[in-house]
């Protein structure tokens, strides 16, 4: 019987970790002891497979192995030390998920008490609320123990009985094969007992739909996704486990003025030609509902931005606030009457080479872009 590790698990020496693994696991279910029980040779095989697992999934131990073999580990594994590891245990870690308590008879467990289910609820608040912070109650439907059987969902004056396909373990064995599995009790769902005389109330439950009111506080600063957890707001826990949490999933609403960036607010703002022509000042608006004055530079163009440092939104869980940029965009007049469109043509008869030169150099290449184009 070979006794090297990689011959022993059927695999090459250069294998991957998530081959040697599917190796193992089918060679150890072909000679696991319960498949060849009186069987001496599988059990000592089945010993040699957890042993070449054992070296071969651990970096160091193999490395040590290709380099030197069974000498290189010790005492560890092979040579004089024989492999120190309960296979019951590699394997039983390997399966556990699969065949529960197969090693060794394991006890039957009842299913004590439950950890409640979460709960999520989304709150749409505004900009300025998400600046300010904000105190908001929530209605939140969810589930609380009914009163009228203090949650046992039986009937007042009786109570739930010991259910007779588990003997109130919660769990059955069942032979599947050559193993034994262990189920959830199909009768009581592994609550270990039966009601026969059902609460009225919440129909055997234990448990009731109800609306409950909270307050939530939401500090100023928080964003569209913003998650706020309250601790054992959740619903309740079965066979009178915990509650389970409240999540709150906080949107925020589209601002008319504003669009946020993280910290940074951005505000569009029209400016009089006049204004931007020959500059001056002008107000805008900010968050906290004032307003700024904004210094616009003489000769200022659509799209100019002026940065006005922090008037943006608050930092999260600090004092510290973001800058908010202001974007000119320059309106040029309408339904002028006869005396402006004079002076207005009166200007632009004053108006030197070099009063437009976007306008003027955006047209001198155009002219060069139809002059190839007109030689192609």
């Amino acid at each position: 019987m070979s006794t090297e590790y990689y011959d022993l698990l059927g695999v090459a020496r250069d294998v991957d970790a998530a081959t040697l693994k599917s190796s193992y696991r089918k060679k150890a279910m072909q000679w696991h002891p319960d498949k060849n029980p009186g069987d001496a040779a599988a059990e000592a095989k089945f010993k040699e497979i957890n042993e070449a697992y054992a070296v071969l999934s651990d970096p160091d131990k193999r490395a040590a192995y290709d380099r030197y073999g069974k000498a290189g580990l010790g005492q560890g594994a092979g040579g004089g030390g024989g492999f120190s590891g309960d296979p019951a245990d590699i394997f039983g870690e390997m399966f556990g998920d699969i065949f529960g308590e197969v090693f060794g008879g394991g006890r039957q467990r009842r299913a004590g008490p439950a950890r409640g289910a979460d709960l999520r609820v989304d709150f749409e608040i505004t900009l300025e609320q998400a600046y300010m912070g904000h105190d908001a109650e929530l209605v939140v439907p969810t589930e609380e123990v009914c009163t009228v059987c203090d949650g046992t969902g039986a009937e007042p004056g009786t109570k739930p009985e010991t259910c007779h396909t588990c003997g109130g373990a919660g769990q059955v064995r069942v032979q599947n094969g050559f193993f034994m599995m262990t189920r959830t009790c199909p009768t009581c769902g592994g609550r270990g007992t039966v009601i026969k005389s059902p609460c009225k109330a919440c129909k055997g439950r234990g448990r009731k739909k109800v609306d409950r009111k909270l307050s939530v506080s939401i500090p100023a600063g928080v964003e569209d996704g913003t998650r706020v957890r309250i601790s054992g707001e959740g619903e309740p826990g079965a066979r009178g486990g915990p509650k389970g949490d409240l999540y709150v999933f906080l949107a925020i609403k589209r601002h008319e003025l504003f669009e946020r960036d993280g910290r940074d607010l951005y505000c569009r703002v029209p400016v009089p030609m006049t204004v931007a022509a020959l500059g001056g000042t002008i107000q805008a608006p900010t968050i906290d509902g004032g307003k700024v004055d904004i210094t616009v530079p003489d000769g200022a163009q659509t799209g100019h931005r002026i940065r006005m440092r922090h008037h943006g939104m608050t930092q999260l869980k600090t004092t510290a606030r973001g800058d908010m940029h202001v974007e000119l965009f320059v309106e040029t007049p309408r339904k002028l009457n006869a005396r402006q469109k004079d002076l207005l043509k009166q200007f632009q008869d004053e108006c030197q080479a070099d009063s437009h030169p976007e306008h003027d150099g955006f047209f001198e290449k155009a002219k060069g872009y139809w002059e190839r184009m007109t030689k192609a």
